[in-house]
């Protein structure tokens, strides 16, 4: 059974290997710079000051805040800043970012435990593993009816994490995975809007409330997930054959997605593919043919976008800025400033986008018509293989632009070092 097997997966699962160790660190920095720069946007603000103002017991530390909370409202509000800005990682199978929403709950109860740094990674790893494959037993129709999977399949994430720090035996783990069924939650309307990290950041609060119940003796009904009425019969799951196949042999979180744009992570193919050609002139092109997956297209297909938000849900607008020399891993490029520049409005109206479904979610092809007529093609898949050592140096490069070399260095260091989940925290705070 499901929450059998994850269950015994959380209590008993083996040591992953060092390569998936090292993608959990890398997976760690990111996760850390995104939540420090995401700190002053406005759903972060909001959502400290509710924390903060209901003057809890002192646990864990908070991104951009010199005061620490209750480790669920340390998860929610760090789950909710960590994506703040869409800059995080993305699991295609999961169909969702892990990490904004097992890693905050993992360091919070990490915190509030005194556990060891090398617990707060394990931890970690096992949630993350635990909610891309609850969101491939998910499957797609959860996702297509209008669930959010980092909000849904997320909270059994770190659900998992948190049974892992404290120590739950396979009983424990499976209350805690069939309480949490009755509290994840999270919807695909709240796209574009501060409800979108939100999402992440009650994951990450419902996976702590979830284990510090059963910690106290809660008793749930621990197949809350599978069961009839339970969480995947009522949300559209498809309870897909396979999800569960080789799991502590291999690692579905090695499939681990990074972005490099600030951007929908639906964009990203194409603009590698923009990345890898000898770009035009601007004023040499006379089309650009985009063709991509048919789920992008009611994700990231505005086509003539006004705000900053708008620019990293739009097909053409980063096609224009590619072209245009524009960075879009760059936050700051994405402005309603931007939107209305002419040189890029006037290269967005020569942008088309088609749908095609024998490409995969992460292909794109990209055709740049000259106005002499040549025409230059380029392909990119994100599940294209990258050594270890080029993902380490692009991510990096991104939390060094994020938060500045030196801070990003700091942080790198202590997550090589295994430091505790207290000097992480106060890192993160500063």
């Amino acid at each position: 059974m499901l929450t059998e097997t994850l269950a015994h997966f959380i209590a008993d699962g083996p040591e992953a290997p060092e390569e998936t160790r090292q993608m959990l660190r890398l997976s760690l920095l990111d996760w850390a710079a995104c939540g420090i720069a995401g700190a002053e946007e406005p759903v972060a603000r909001i959502c400290r000051d509710m924390v903060v103002e209901e003057k809890g017991l002192g646990e864990a530390a908070l991104f951009g805040a010199g005061v620490k909370v209750p480790a669920r409202g340390a998860a929610l509000v760090n789950g909710a800043t960590s994506h703040a800005l869409d800059y995080d990682d993305t699991h295609f199978a999961h169909i969702g970012h892990p990490s904004v929403a097992v890693m905050p709950a993992a360091l919070a109860l990490a915190e509030g435990a005194g556990a060891s740094g090398a617990a707060l990674q394990a931890a970690a790893l096992t949630g993350i593993e635990v909610s891309i494959r609850v969101g491939v037993w998910l499957g797609r129709s959860h996702y297509q009816t209008g669930f959010h999977q980092t909000g849904t399949a997320g909270a059994f994430g770190a659900a998992a994490a948190g049974a892992r720090l404290l120590g739950f035996d396979a009983a424990q783990s499976a209350a805690a995975l069939g309480l949490v069924a009755t509290r994840a939650s999270g919807l695909k309307s709240q796209f574009g809007t501060m409800g979108k990290p939100y999402n992440a950041g009650i994951a990450a609060a419902n996976g702590v409330e979830a284990v510090l119940l059963v910690a106290k003796g809660f008793v749930p009904n621990p197949e809350g997930l599978e069961c009839a009425q339970g969480f995947g019969p009522t949300h559209a799951g498809e309870a897909v054959e396979g999800a569960l196949e080789g799991l502590g042999e291999t690692w579905l979180f090695d499939g681990i997605s990074h972005k490099f744009h600030a951007c929908c992570h639906g964009l990203h193919a194409t603009l590698e593919a923009i990345g890898g050609m000898n770009r035009p002139a601007p004023e040499d092109v006379a089309s650009v043919a985009i063709t991509t997956h048919p789920r992008w297209m009611t994700v990231c297909n505005q086509p003539s976008p006004e705000t900053g938000l708008g620019a990293k849900f739009s097909y053409r607008m980063v096609t224009a800025m590619a072209l245009g020399g524009v960075s879009t891993a760059a936050l700051e490029s994405y402005s309603a400033a931007t939107c209305a520049d002419p040189v890029l409005r006037d290269l967005r109206e020569r942008v088309t986008v088609t749908a095609d479904e024998a490409l995969t979610e992460t292909e794109a092809r990209v055709a740049i018509t000259l106005k002499d007529g040549t025409v230059l093609e380029a392909a990119h898949d994100l599940h294209a293989p990258m050594s270890l050592e080029d993902r380490t140096a692009r991510l990096k490069a991104k939390a060094g632009a994020l938060i500045g070399e030196g801070r990003a260095a700091q942080i790198w260091a202590l997550i090589e070092e295994e430091a505790g989940p207290g000097v992480i925290g106060g890192v993160i705070a500063s």
